[in-house]
């Protein structure tokens, strides 16, 4: 039997690890264990309880004003001693382009430790955006034993970084999630949704916003602000729902830039409230990777809120639009969607490039098959 580690620390991390935790713990092939770095303690404690993931290891890394060089190096020594000393993998398993993903990888490697990365081959071409994501998932390319990708662009990249070995192309395991979220999120959940957000005008078209990304931060977010703001006043009959990141960077120029009637800021949402919201919603604007994602299978047109985008896919397939901070570009579009039936079906419509909600059984029978 192989042991196995699943080792991750943010809430999206969680989300895509969910379903493929499971699907190795119902085997008899894998003993599976479950660490967590907890970079994002609160959001990432409502995703394990949600689908009801248990812990094994829990080093609670993140301390207030943290730099990116202090939490690589935490992240490096912890994972050695509090994890991997103390028990013997034959895998480990990181999912996406987190600080934790980069830590893991290079702590896993030292110990020669079997790296499985989930998401490979996501490449923005730019090093600097998004920083440092772009540089955390190349690098761990190279540290990896095998790499799972989304979509063959993604394979397609790794191929041009001549990775060719164990490279297996078998879908977003963000699917897989977001169908059983889904199904999680019953009838009597959906009555007390609609209860705790009664201050929403369902009846009318939702714009969701998300917007938290380091490279937006300043003037590219004070333009995307100045863009919400204008559609809201030229659109009176829609209902613009924006959960606010706790990040200063965001929170503090959000509440002071967004004051209209039907701008709703609120608190960030938990998992099951986010997918719903999203099955509720018109049209999403987003720099959000994980949604770009999701949107196609719930059939909602995605604004990008990015310059570059590592998810081209969707972009390719027509799921979305890449419109960046541009004040006028966001206007246009979203204003098309609203205005222009045919063009809001065209793009509402486009198959999901991500999957279809089976990647961590391909997952899983790829690497039962191999070991």
């Amino acid at each position: 039997m192989k042991k196995v580690l699943f080792l991750f620390g943010t809430r999206p991390e969680a989300i895509k690890m969910a379903p493929l935790i499971e699907c190795f713990s119902q085997s008899n092939s894998f003993d599976v264990k479950v660490g967590v770095t907890a970079q994002h303690r609160e959001m990432l404690d409502q995703v394990l309880d949600f689908f009801d993931v248990k812990v094994d290891f829990d080093l609670d890394i993140m301390k207030p004003n943290q730099t990116l060089h202090q939490l690589t190096a935490d992240l490096i020594t912890r994972i050695t001693n509090e994890i991997l000393l103390k028990e013997s993998f034959d895998y480990v398993f990181v999912q996406g382009d987190t600080t934790t993903v980069l830590a893991a990888s290079m702590a896993a490697f030292y110990q020669k430790i079997k790296i499985v990365h989930i998401e490979a081959g996501l490449r923005s071409g730019d090093m600097l955006s998004p920083f440092p994501e772009e540089m955390n998932r190349a690098l761990t390319s190279k540290l990896a034993s095998f790499h799972f990708c989304p979509t063959v662009n993604s394979q397609e990249n790794l191929k041009k970084e001549n990775i060719t070995e164990n490279v297996f192309v078998v879908g977003n395991t963000v699917i897989d999630a977001l169908l059983s979220g889904l199904k999680k999120v019953s009838t009597t959940e959906e009555s007390s949704l609609f209860k705790k957000y009664d201050f929403i005008d369902f009846s009318k078209n939702i714009i969701l916003v998300t917007c938290h990304r380091r490279e937006n931060f300043g003037k590219p977010f004070e333009e995307i602000c100045e863009a919400l703001i204008e559609i809201s006043t030229v659109f009176k009959d829609v209902q613009i729902v924006y959960p606010v990141h706790l990040n200063p960077n965001v929170k503090d120029i959000a509440y002071k830039k967004l004051i209209a009637e039907n701008i709703k800021l609120i608190a960030p949402l938990d998992y099951p409230e986010l997918i719903w919201m999203m099955s509720k919603s018109k049209i999403i604007l987003t720099d959000s990777g994980g949604i770009q994602e999701e949107a196609p299978s719930l059939a909602k047109p995605v604004l990008v809120l990015r310059e570059v985008t590592e998810r081209m896919e969707g972009v390719v397939a027509g799921t979305a639009v890449l419109v960046g901070s541009d004040k006028q570009m966001i206007v246009s579009q979203t204003s098309r969607l609203l205005t222009d039936t045919s063009y809001y079906d065209l793009i509402s419509k486009a198959s999901n490039p991500y999957g279809d909600g089976t990647t961590s059984e391909k997952i899983f029978n790829v690497l039962n098959l191999i070991e």
